[in-house]
């Protein structure tokens, strides 16, 4: 496994920071997203484009920006890895978001969200990796595509999800 200098990864995380930030400011209202669904639901089965379009349109844009993302830094990735960067956050559809849980949610890392109580919001950011497994297991999308989503955020010893998390951080 590389390992990173401290300069490379205080680059990554604010990086990762600054991309927060910019989506955070895109969150507010749903009527300023724009997916590209068209494109995004080609890249999908019935099943999970199904799944797809039952996420939060900001979602669906960040969800279109990341798996851009992905492909303009690895063009040869597999069909499964793509749609999974679609669906990664997918999870998160099970319970609508208002404005300023969207806010909080997006200023919590993963990490410290997963250590606090399972309920409302955060609990759905925390879990949300495996609700989206299960919505689209129970959907009929593909095993892969519902593995790399629930494994996104704990990506330890699966490439292709650390990749999308990778990509899923920087946007």
């Amino acid at each position: 496994m590389r390992r990173f200098s401290i300069s490379d990864r205080l680059r990554r995380r604010g990086q990762g920071y600054a991309g927060k930030v910019r989506r955070l400011v895109r969150s507010v209202r749903e009527t300023d997203a724009h997916p590209d669904d068209r494109w995004a639901t080609s890249l999908l089965t019935p099943a999970e484009a199904r799944v797809y379009l039952g996420m939060d349109a900001r979602d669906r844009e960040h969800a279109c920006r990341v798996t851009r993302h992905l492909l303009r830094g690895h063009p040869q990735a597999g069909a499964e890895l793509v749609a999974a960067a679609l669906l990664h956050d997918s999870g998160k559809s099970v319970r609508p978001y208002r404005v300023w849980e969207r806010v909080l949610v997006g200023l919590v890392p993963q990490r410290l969200a997963a250590l606090l109580p399972p309920v409302g919001a955060l609990g759905v950011r925390a879990a949300h990796p495996e609700l989206g497994a299960q919505l689209l297991a129970h959907a009929g999308g593909r095993p892969r595509v519902a593995q790399l989503v629930a494994r996104h955020h704990a990506s330890v010893g699966d490439p292709e999800a650390a990749l999308l998390h990778h990509y899923d951080e920087l946007e």
